[in-house]
């Protein structure tokens, strides 16, 4: 769930920190040996050369956000259309959040939520101090987004918004294992809650990076995504201790992940994309088709695995190809 805040004009793009997301170049992560996949991907039809920060699959639609806001797909991604009414205001689109076919959206201007598929979004931001959203998750009946300045919480679907701690903490992704929720940092490492935000507990041990770009659940395990000279770790005890990941995958700066029944997914800044069948102990690179390695974030719909880039859009990936 996942990310930082990019300007984009024409091909030149300007970034200011966010939640899993910086623009620094990662090309100096390791050359670990990795299993490799041939099929492609393919490029998502009306996204070329845009930037892509967050992806959302709910039912048949399929919605990404950037810097030029938000585009809708009907077809499981492989054709995307500008889906904007209401919020030509809130680029960039940072992340997003669903309670059933209600979906939200957290950007650099506050919160949006639509209840008909995206065609039509209603600014959610009454007393949210701090409009630079980097995050955003629905634990009912919560709705939380993390911030530069810390997390807030509604409980009332984005209407009013109260402080929820951390205050001063540049929170910059947040997700839930039950009604724990968790939130990755800059600067400050990994944090969680079992009180809905009242109270916060640091949870870094074996974590050897305070900056974390990106954070995932699959099942009951917790995966995080470092800065560059890092990698991927992992927690199986509710982040009580971690575990930092290798079996393929390269060091540098993760970004993104994606998660289902069967597989976790990484994407990295620099270095394309790992998927992991095991828990994340071993990974394969798939990167065929790819036009940019740097990658924002993953989602899994029925049928592809998408990625959003940095700068040529979404792609998309037949699961059916994952082994």
């Amino acid at each position: 769930m996942r990310k930082e805040i990019f300007f984009v004009f024409t091909l030149i793009i300007f970034s200011t920190p966010s939640c899993t997301k910086d623009n620094t170049n990662t090309s100096n992560m390791s050359n670990t040996i990795t299993p490799i996949i041939n099929s492609a991907w393919e490029q998502s039809k009306g996204t070329a050369l845009l930037n892509i920060q967050s992806l959302i699959c709910v039912g048949s639609y399929n919605f990404s956000g950037g810097s030029t806001g938000i585009m809708k797909s009907m077809d499981f991604g492989g054709n995307f259309v500008v889906s904007n009414t209401g919020n030509s205001d809130i680029t960039p689109t940072r992340g997003f959040t669903n309670d059933g076919n209600q979906i939200f959206n957290c950007t650099g201007k506050g919160v949006f939520t639509s209840t008909d598929f995206g065609a039509n979004w209603i600014s959610k931001s009454n007393g949210l101090s701090n409009l630079l959203n980097s995050g955003i998750v629905y634990v009912s009946p919560y709705l939380f987004v993390v911030t530069p300045t810390g997390v807030f919480s509604s409980v009332d679907k984005g209407n009013n918004w109260i402080s929820a701690g951390l205050t001063n903490i540049d929170v910059r992704c947040i997700t839930s294992i039950g009604n724990t929720i968790f939130v990755g940092t800059n600067g400050s490492g990994v944090y969680k809650s079992s009180d809905w935000g009242k109270t916060w507990t640091q949870i870094n041990n074996g974590l050897s990076t305070s900056n974390v770009r990106a954070i995932e659940t699959k099942g009951n395990t917790l995966f995080v995504g470092g800065e560059i000279g890092t990698s991927v770790f992992r927690s199986t005890n509710e982040g009580t201790n971690w575990t930092q990941l290798s079996g393929g995958l390269p060091t540098g700066s993760y970004r993104g992940f994606a998660s289902n029944s069967k597989y976790i997914v990484a994407g990295s800044f620099g270095s394309g994309v790992y998927y992991s069948s095991d828990n994340g102990d071993n990974w394969t690179q798939i990167n065929n088709g790819l036009k940019d390695l740097s990658i924002f974030d993953l989602a899994f719909n029925d049928k592809f695995l998408l990625a959003g880039t940095n700068t040529q859009g979404v792609f998309r990936f037949d699961i059916n190809n994952l082994k």
